[in-house]
């Protein structure tokens, strides 16, 4: 095997594979930047120029680009609060804290030592464990994938702090969101109310940058000052350097190294993955961590968790993927296709005959993670410059990343109407105390925990699924994260001191409205579920039932938190109507930010998408930033230079054409 492993490495530094992981790093470190695009996406543009290349510089450049989409993907988490890909769902939750305090290169540097280790460890831990875990994919059925999944949604609920029945609550509605259009069982759409553009499921991407992007934006469009804010000053905090989070790294190197183990592991479970392992990565620091005061609000161990177990998936789902040809994720599926069109069989042959190949997959894996985090690390004092700039210079290029990362996943206005209702939403629960990733996670898990319970229902009984080694585990674990979780909630209600005051008591309303609605959905789902086939009607049912009295729970919370508001707010002669009309007096500027970018949405299909987006850019320059007309001008031409070379030549994309302008005399 040690002849195998040597004679890898020298495919990988050959001539031209060399070549090609260096450029499928560098896509890729590019691809991971922008929200909504990333190493899926790369792979499919680059696929088709592999044909003729020799197999190890073929397969080098493709899993290049995976390698490091999962590290600069931190820089959207960290700098705007917006997840850069699924896997970075949690980072959100301390690294852009941290930016906001002065801390960007702290918690980059931080981020993008433990990705390095990640992916290393990930790909050595593949290396050594091919022979053993074998068994480990074969032992999980269904019943395993769905109590795994369970075990992700209350590790999200055990990190919502004392919002713990709102996270639970939450999830259970991105569960029963992730159940509109066609079950994996039937012919039947569900919950489509015969809009055509929903028989295939609400898309991913544009919940996710909806979810996330517009709420940030609207915060930033409204503060009008940079995203770091120093004590009230915008400025570089005190200490905070690249090398300071290379430190901290350091100081944390056992969390890392567990958090890349169970990231490894948890990444040869085909469906979960990346999906996942960061909450289950997040959730064990926090839980096995003695002082979590400070967690979410800018603590590095919850930027180095996460960071590190995400990066380490890619070793492990290929296990599966190149054992069985059972692909770990969406992007091993395409790495699958790969696989077959340079003629190469998943299975024995992969790790006999084809020994050196597999080999040569490990060290690309090593070496295009160690490239990526050093070039990250080189260039982040350039990208964490963006913290102190002025923030109306960052809002359109972000918009205009978000509405054509929504678009790119389908070309329709549709879309662009749910990435708008997303951030509505988003925004919303982030008024009200609900956190916003349960429910994205909830999205992310429905298909795979319903096509598990499905398959289980149909193929096992009862006392066979309970009796099962594995389910008992997974089982203990479960309830030990709900003990945990509900114990740390029961202890800080307490002691956590409600700060009393018209904005609170108005969100705690708001609250109170998303919980009613909740419940509707809840209810509706649960009556609407009953006139389907079973295995059509099993997991909606399920999740209802369940729901209901998790909206329930919210609403008692929220009971509790007005009674001692609202003794507050007599005494100081104030009502109910006084406090929203406060809280919404405040927050005008967010809502004229919402109502600019859902203009521009709007805008899209009388001027044409690149047109739209061109003039929404140069009006918010003018009227929100106040900026002259050179600046405005060469801000717009690099708006729309990106827009065609990027978009229209790279990733051929169909932009939505004007109703009324005819815009072909530019014969783009």
């Amino acid at each position: 095997m040690f002849a195998e492993l040597v004679a890898g490495l020298g495919l990988i530094l050959q001539w031209p594979s060399v070549f090609y992981l260096l450029a499928g790093v560098v896509f890729g470190l590019f691809l991971g930047i922008i929200p909504g695009l990333g190493g899926i996406t790369g792979m499919i543009v680059l696929l088709p120029f592999t044909f003729g290349m020799e197999p190890a510089a073929a397969l080098a450049m493709l899993l290049g680009i995976l390698a490091v989409g999962q590290t600069s993907d931190t820089i959207a988490s960290v700098m705007l609060g917006i997840p850069g890909s699924v896997a970075a769902q949690a980072t959100i939750l301390d690294g852009h804290p941290m930016a906001k305090k002065g801390l960007a290169q702290t918690a980059l540097g931080a981020a993008f030592t433990v990705s390095a280790a990640g992916g290393v460890v990930g790909a050595l831990v593949m290396a050594a464990s091919l022979p053993i875990l074998i068994w480990l994919v074969l032992a999980f059925g269904s019943p395993e994938f769905f109590v795994l999944a369970l075990v992700g949604l209350f590790m999200v609920g055990a990190v919502s702090g004392n919002a713990i029945s709102k996270g639970v609550a939450a999830a259970a509605v991105g569960l029963l969101l992730s159940q509109v259009g066609y079950p994996v069982t039937s012919s039947t759409p569900r919950y489509w109310f015969g809009y055509d553009f929903l028989l295939d499921g609400l898309p991913l991407v544009p919940v996710v940058i909806g979810l996330f992007g517009i709420p940030e934006m609207m915060a930033l469009a409204g503060r009008g000052t940079s995203i770091a804010n120093v004590d009230g000053n915008v400025g570089k905090a005190e200490g905070d350097s690249i090398m300071a989070g290379v430190r901290e790294a350091i100081k944390h190197r056992w969390i890392a190294l567990r958090c890349s183990m169970l990231g490894t592991y948890i990444g040869i479970l085909p469906g979960l993955g990346a999906s996942v392992v960061d909450w289950l990565a997040y959730g064990h620091v926090v839980q096995s961590s003695k002082d979590k005061e400070n967690f979410g609000k800018g603590d590095i161990r919850g930027v180095i968790a996460p960071e590190s177990a995400n990066n380490a998936v890619l070793g492990g789902s290929l296990i599966p993927t190149i054992s069985f040809g059972i692909p770990g994720s969406g992007a091993m599926a395409i790495f699958l296709g790969a696989l077959t069109i340079h003629g190469f069989v998943p299975g024995r042959d992969m790790l006999t005959t084809h020994l050196d190949i597999t080999f040569s997959m490990i060290w690309a894996i090593i070496i295009a993670n160690i490239l990526g985090a050093i070039a990250m690390m080189a260039w982040s004092k350039q990208v964490t410059k963006a913290a102190y700039i002025d923030g109306h210079l960052i809002v359109p290029a972000v918009i205009t990343f978000l509405i054509m990362g929504a678009w790119l996943v389908s070309p329709a206005m549709s879309t662009l109407l749910i990435f708008l209702a997303a951030g509505v939403v988003g925004y919303l629960m982030k008024l009200a105390g609900w956190p916003r990733p349960p429910l994205l996670l909830g999205f992310v898990l429905g298909p795979v925990m319903e096509e598990a319970l499905t398959i289980t229902a149909q193929s096992s009984t009862f006392m066979n699924v309970i009796t099962r080694p594995t389910i008992i585990g997974l089982v203990l674990v479960l309830v030990v994260v709900a003990y945990v979780a509900i114990r740390s909630v029961l202890k800080n209600e307490n002691t956590t001191e409600i700060e009393a005051s018209s904005k609170s008591v108005a969100a705690i309303y708001i609250s109170v409205a998303l919980a009613l609605c909740a419940a509707g959905m809840f209810g509706y789902g649960f009556v609407a579920a009953r006139n389907w086939t079973f295995l059509s009607s099993l997991f909606p049912m399920v999740i209802c039932g369940v729901g209901v009295p998790l909206a329930l729970a919210v609403l008692w919370k929220d009971r509790k938190l007005y009674a001692v508001q609202s003794a507050e707010l007599t005494a100081r002669s104030l009502n109910i109507g006084h406090a929203i009309a406060e809280l919404f007096s405040e927050q005008k500027k967010e809502i004229l930010a919402l109502l600019t970018f859902a203009a521009a949405i709007a805008f899209i299909p009388v001027l044409g998408q690149v047109a739209a987006i061109i003039a929404f850019t140069a009006l918010y320059l003018v009227f929100w930033g106040r900026y002259r007309f050179v600046a405005v001008t060469l801000y717009t031409g690099a708006i729309a230079v990106l827009m065609y070379f990027l978009y229209h030549r790279m990733l051929h994309t169909p932009f939505e054409p004007s109703s009324f302008i005819d815009w072909s005399w530019l014969k783009l």
